[in-house]
């Protein structure tokens, strides 16, 4: 039975659009029926370079761990913070700093990032105690905020069409890469020089990207003049920096009273920030585009599977040389099957999300990903071999680079090229809050899995050995594998049955990380499966997005006669 002729000219839409994209011009940056920059591929290059600098920022830490826990004696709760204050920092500021950047200048708030970068870095590597090191993180989080989500705005803003598509391929699978090969530059570094060095790995790398940037990024293309909602980034900072404190801490004895109320501030300030947005003339974040089918589903999906990656390498650092033995530059090495993984898929992915629609090449990254977490849940154990490792991270790096594509892509693609800043926060913030949370996540079970396994271990000891143990050495025992180790190194002559239970006691709490990330990647996948539309529905909806807001566009132009917003479609550098 044939369709109506409406309708069958309606499902030819998709298909006739379809075959326009593949076409392409194949030269990878530009494409004939798009838009690109004069200099596409050395513009391109300077986003990537200002974006790997808070990459490899963000994964250096995981790797000097267990030597910065043994350099200041530090809980396993503050090396949690420690890891998780990049992200945190991120989290925190991505939606306010990119605000910021379509109003007043996204090339000046990339500059402004990147240079800053650079003192935070030297601060963490020089710290003089855990504390000061903390802040430090947090401190270059929030210049990566400047920085970070301005080079997917700047993206969003300077390409379009099926080149956009290829161009955010690149940068998602290039920046997830050189996030998993931060353990490898960070192991390099401490084989040959103190903890602090891995902070410093992307100073280099800065100075680069920050020529480059002034050099080759154009200034002010299709920013808006629309005021910036500042009470409502001060509203986003406290609920969502609370809420990842409040994570952090729920291990940690006596500490219920800070706990809630950190809860309480996150919940205040979420409500309060919901309530500002739905009431402001001009929002912070657009609750009405927020709304959007394919971009809240694509910005939920997208928090798991990014959380999933810096999950894994914050707990399987830990793991290898905790328990494994492995030295920091093995650990590092360890890494590269899911950093050469995502640079050997992301074309791919651009290609399929193309072809095929997000939702589709968003679940083959979320099988992916539960292929690589049940590999760790049910293979790793103190005696695995190397492969079992390797595989488990391949299978991770195979599924982010499928599905860090389409779902940048999707969020990018459903907003006004003006609110690209939201767009671009909204896709940092599904990395860096989906790291900061599924990071602390799984440091809190980490930490309570230990400490009660720990526990567990002493308290079924004959009882002469029991005796023997004070409750201060108990409270070392029970804070983290690192002070375990300290214990062990302070009674040679026990130290063989403190370092095996030590190992045992992390075994424990790593499998209850394991299977949390299991449970959260199949909890995205029936986000995903359940509320993103197919191809064709995706293609019927982003049409209905770029008609309501040219209409928004045009109303608001015809409102305020000659004002709204800078355009500059090919952009001048300076």
């Amino acid at each position: 039975m044939g369709m109506p002729e409406a309708d069958a000219g309606r499902a030819a839409e998709p298909r006739a659009r379809l075959a326009s994209q593949v076409r392409g011009d194949g030269l990878g940056f530009t494409d004939a029926r798009g838009g690109a920059p004069s200099r596409p591929a050395a513009t391109l290059v300077a986003l990537i370079l200002v974006a790997a600098v808070a990459n490899l920022n963000l994964s250096v830490a995981n790797v000097a761990l267990p030597a910065i826990g043994s350099a200041f004696d530090s809980s396993q709760t503050t090396l949690d913070l420690i890891a998780v204050g990049y992200s945190l920092g991120l989290a925190c500021s991505v939606l306010w700093l990119g605000a910021i950047g379509d109003r007043y200048g996204r090339k000046l708030m990339l500059l402004l990032g990147t240079t800053l970068a650079m003192p935070a870095s030297l601060l963490a590597a020089y710290a003089p105690s855990d504390t000061v090191l903390g802040l430090a993180r947090l401190f270059g989080g929030v210049a990566a905020g400047m920085a970070y989500p301005t080079t997917l705005a700047l993206i969003t803003a300077l390409w379009s069409g099926p080149a956009r598509t290829r161009a955010i391929a690149l940068w998602s699978g290039i920046g997830g890469a050189l996030s998993a090969l931060g353990p490898l530059v960070a192991g390099l570094l401490l084989d040959h020089f103190w903890w602090g060095s891995v902070f410093i790995a992307s100073l280099p790398l800065a100075v680069v990207a920050l020529l480059l940037a002034w050099r080759y990024v154009p200034a002010h293309v299709n920013e808006t003049t629309s005021p910036v909602d500042n009470l409502g980034g001060v509203l986003s900072v406290a609920a969502i920096g609370a809420a990842i404190l409040a994570i952090n801490f729920a291990p940690v004895p006596d500490k219920g009273t800070l706990i809630l109320g950190l809860a309480l501030v996150a919940i205040a300030a979420l409500a309060a920030f919901f309530f500002r947005e739905r009431r402001g003339s001009s929002p912070l974040y657009d609750l009405r585009i927020a709304r959007r089918r394919i971009f809240w589903v694509a910005a939920a999906g997208g928090v798991v599977v990014f959380g999933a990656l810096m999950g894994a390498v914050f707990i399987g650092q830990q793991f290898m040389q905790n328990v494994l033995g492995y030295s920091p530059l093995m650990s590092g090495a360890a890494i590269l099957p899911a950093a050469a993984a995502m640079v050997l898929v992301a074309p791919r992915s651009a290609t399929l999300t193309v072809s095929r629609g997000a939702r589709f090449t968003l679940l083959i990254g979320y099988f992916f990903c539960l292929l690589g977490f049940l590999t760790m849940l049910l293979l790793w154990t103190s005696a695995s071999p190397y492969w079992q490792i390797g595989l488990g991270y391949a299978f991770v790096g195979i599924g982010v680079g499928f599905a860090g594509t389409p779902a940048s892509h999707s969020l990018t693609s459903s907003v006004p090229v003006t609110r690209a800043g939201m767009a671009s926060g909204t896709a940092d913030l599904q990395r860096d809050l989906g790291a900061a949370i599924l990071q602390s996540v799984f440091g809190a079970l980490l930490t309570a899995g230990y400490a009660s396994a720990f526990s567990a271990t002493i308290a079924n000891a004959p009882t002469s050995t029991r005796n023997k143990i004070s409750v201060s050495v108990q409270n070392e025992l029970t804070k983290s594998f690192a002070s375990a180790s300290a214990v062990a190194r302070s009674y040679p002559k026990y130290a063989s049955q403190i370092t095996a239970a030590a190992r045992s006691a992390f075994l424990h709490g790593d499998r209850w990380a394991y299977a949390a990330g299991v449970l959260s990647v199949l909890l995205g996948a029936a986000i995903v499966r359940f509320f993103f539309p197919p191809r064709p529905g995706e293609l019927q909806l982003i049409d209905e997005y770029q008609a309501q807001d040219t209409a928004a566009g045009s109303a608001g132009a015809a409102a305020a006669g000659a004002g709204g917003s800078r355009v500059s479609p090919g952009g001048s550098p300076g």
